[in-house]
């Protein structure tokens, strides 16, 4: 009987799993390492155009606001704050009082309802993240929210995964900075951070926290 298939037969069906194999392999380290990390997924770096636009770039690193003008609670709540339109109209109210820029910031004064700003930092709801816990400890603005002085429309510095998070809860002494400098936006790691970290670590009594129930509650 003649033979079927030729002698190469075998070391091409050999070629073709081992293909395959490392195709899936290939598919698998994408959907679980790569694509996860990625900017399309995180949103990283990428700004959020919003319904009135706010520069922080103007208000903060131009005129020197800080940053508990707007967020008032960043130092005293779970949650940073989102200001109120009347924040807004302490100055508006006598500056570029009639732009047209501004008419959705007055209609929102107007008519008593909400600016629909669009959240950046948007943390999934099962994370329990505490501003005030962070600020208070030492950990800077910048520190999470990148040159924040520098930016038109916000946008993402951080990845926010969770191995962003353990980065810091496990070594929180490389990112500690003095207390009066957490809402400053021109501070640099001085070249010791690792002996200003430990020193301030006791100091500030800043524990290693990375138990899952830190975060998930």
């Amino acid at each position: 009987m003649a033979q079927l298939f030729p002698r190469s037969a075998n070391q091409i069906a050999r070629t073709s799993l081992a293909l395959v194999a490392g195709a899936a392999v290939l598919v698998a380290v994408l959907l679980t390492g790569v694509v996860p990390r990625s900017s399309f997924v995180t949103r990283q770096s990428q700004a959020r155009e919003q319904p009135v636009p706010f520069y922080h770039k103007h208000h903060v690193g131009g005129m020197g606001i800080d940053c508990r003008y707007c967020h008032t609670s960043v130092d005293k709540a779970a949650f940073a704050g989102i200001p109120p339109t009347k924040t807004c109209m302490n100055c508006h109210s006598q500056i570029f009082k009639d732009s047209p820029t501004l008419e959705p910031v007055r209609a929102s004064l107007r008519e008593d309802r909400s600016i629909p700003w669009v959240r950046v930092h948007d943390l999934p709801d099962f994370v329990y993240f505490n501003h005030s816990a962070h600020v208070n400890k030492g950990v800077g603005c910048t520190t999470c929210h990148g040159p924040i002085d520098q930016m038109s429309y916000v946008w993402q510095e951080k990845s926010l995964l969770m191995e962003w998070c353990l980065d810091c809860h496990r070594a929180p002494e490389r990112y500690l900075r003095p207390k009066g400098e957490v809402y400053s936006t021109s501070y640099r790691p001085p070249a010791n951070q690792l002996a200003l970290g430990r020193r301030l670590k006791a100091e500030y009594d800043v524990q290693t926290q990375v138990s899952c129930s830190t975060c998930h509650r």
